[in-house]
């Protein structure tokens, strides 16, 4: 499912416009990313939560060449679902 898509379904299961669903979508995803920014997470319960991982600075090997080159340390955001969601996935088998 892309964000068209995500937007259709949101606009038909809640009976609102798909411009609304649009503006939905964007308010959601505009809010976790500036929480995520502060450095904060952001935790729905029942379906998971986003934050940021730290990665710490580390030697890594060009494959080309084989040359050793330094990568920096670095923030990556990052999903960790619940266990309910988790459930739904399992069951859906």
């Amino acid at each position: 499912m892309n964000r068209a898509e995500l937007i259709d379904a949101l606009a038909e299961k809640n009976g609102i416009t798909k411009a609304d669903a649009g503006r939905n979508v964007a308010a959601m995803t505009e809010i976790i990313t500036d929480t995520l920014k502060k450095g904060g997470n952001v935790a729905l319960v029942g379906f998971g939560t986003f934050e940021v991982r730290k990665r710490a600075a580390r030697t890594g090997r060009n494959p080309a060449t084989g040359a050793e080159l330094k990568i920096k340390a670095s923030k990556a955001p990052a999903f960790k679902a619940g266990k309910a969601f988790k459930d739904a996935v399992n069951k859906g088998k």
